[in-house]
């Protein structure tokens, strides 16, 4: 078995009030930047910095109320970084509005994440064309207020990956370098437990497209509904699921806790690597 990648953790920041398992906890701007040292200090690699909920049902939030959000704040990390030992970690924000993903760039994000994989606002994909930024762009059946109501698939996997090849062709079209993009298949964005798991079992066929792969599963619904456990309380099942997917190809991990991540994948990497040393 061999893992011969890099191998990314991203550290999950919701500047938001309704985020679905810390909403509210990082709204003020102060507490956000604290929160983004302590998962820098951790080992984060990408800080991923939201200023609007993509939980089922959630509403949308307009241009201006999402820019007050996250401006200041990738502002105040991009400072932080610069002047400590952490000038590697990226800056990734999450967002499907063109003029917020221009303004982050500017400001000094590295990554644009856009849930909708540039299909919300027509502006963005020029926006990305004209930067050098990474691109992550994620499976959704829906939006995010209708997503849940009853996803329907005949073969999860087998439409995810017909999905990225065509949005991956729209992105070549438009002259978008393919080194630059990442693909999420959206765990518990258009899907039930059993898509979720079936994504996530076959997860690696994901990279036979050519592209490193992101699973963002932390905290999410499907945790519960296997375990029972509560939103907040399942950053341990997180990072059993992560362990877990080492050796399935998947080259970024966005967790909200970046400390049990790292651990988890450093176990799971020596059992790998094991028989390596003998």
């Amino acid at each position: 078995m061999s893992i011969a990648r890099s191998v990314r953790v991203m550290g999950i920041l919701n500047v938001t009030p309704d985020s679905f398992s810390d909403g509210g906890s990082f709204f003020d701007q102060q507490t956000a930047v604290e929160q983004a040292q302590l998962l820098i200090e951790q080992g984060a690699d990408i800080i991923d910095v939201g200023g609007e909920s993509t939980r089922p049902y959630a509403e949308t939030v307009d241009t201006v109320d999402e820019l007050a959000r996250v401006i200041p704040v990738i502002a105040a990390i991009r400072a932080y970084c610069t002047n400590s030992e952490y000038p590697h970690v990226s800056i990734s924000i999450d967002t499907s509005k063109a003029e917020v993903a221009r303004q982050a760039l500017a400001t000094g994000a590295d990554i644009i994440n856009d849930v909708s994989a540039l299909r919300n606002d027509p502006e963005m994909l020029e926006v990305v064309r004209q930067s050098s930024a990474e691109l992550i762009i994620m499976h959704m059946q829906g939006t995010p207020g209708t997503m849940q109501k009853n996803p329907c698939y005949e073969d999860v996997v087998k439409e995810v990956l017909e999905f990225f090849r065509q949005r991956l062709k729209v992105l070549s079209d438009a002259g978008i370098e393919p080194d630059r993009i990442i693909i999420d298949p959206g765990i518990g964005f258009g899907k039930n437990l059993s898509h979720n798991l079936q994504l996530i079992k076959h997860i690696e066929q994901l990279s036979e497209l050519g592209h490193p792969v992101l699973l963002g599963h932390s905290r999410k619904r499907f945790l519960g509904d296997i375990t029972g456990i509560g939103a907040a309380e399942r950053d341990g099942v997180s990072s059993v699921v992560s362990a877990l997917c080492l050796d399935k190809q998947v080259s970024i991990f966005r967790v909200h806790d970046v400390a049990a991540t790292k651990a988890a994948l450093q176990v799971a990497m020596a059992i790998y690597q094991a028989d390596q040393h003998d």
